[in-house]
């Protein structure tokens, strides 16, 4: 059994923009909410997840774990995305925020701005 999609599929990929690629990985995978809204991070209890918090099975992200996502209710769309660079664990990731509404993007960068772990948004172009 081959590793890699057939070469038609390849060629598919490369008329896809960042964004759609985004979108094609959220709709093959399950989104997997570890921590719902309202629940508190499980290290610092203070950390109070304002939107839902999960992470994409079946793939790796920075930490080498599934991608991480925040899970708004305007459905899976992927709208924005998170930079983050966290000096105490020595990391960045990327994280995902999937249907988010304004409210709860307002909420997700507040969630950040309480903590080390540094934060920058990045939107969809076309407003998602």
């Amino acid at each position: 059994m081959s590793e890699h999609p057939p070469e038609s599929e390849f060629q598919r990929w490369t008329t896809l923009d960042t964004w759609q690629q985004a979108d094609e990985l959220v709709q093959s995978c399950q989104v997997v909410v570890d921590r719902p809204a309202g629940s508190a991070h499980p290290k610092v209890t203070s950390f109070i997840y304002p939107v839902d918090y999960g992470y994409l099975d079946g793939t790796t992200g920075g930490d080498g774990e599934g991608i991480d996502v925040w899970r708004g209710e305007l459905g899976n769309r992927v709208m924005a995305m998170a930079w983050t660079v966290d000096l105490s664990k020595r990391n960045s990731e990327v994280k995902w925020l999937l249907g988010c509404s304004p409210r709860e993007v307002a909420a997700i960068d507040a969630f950040y701005a309480t903590q080390p772990q540094a934060a920058l948004l990045l939107f969809r172009p076309d407003g998602a």
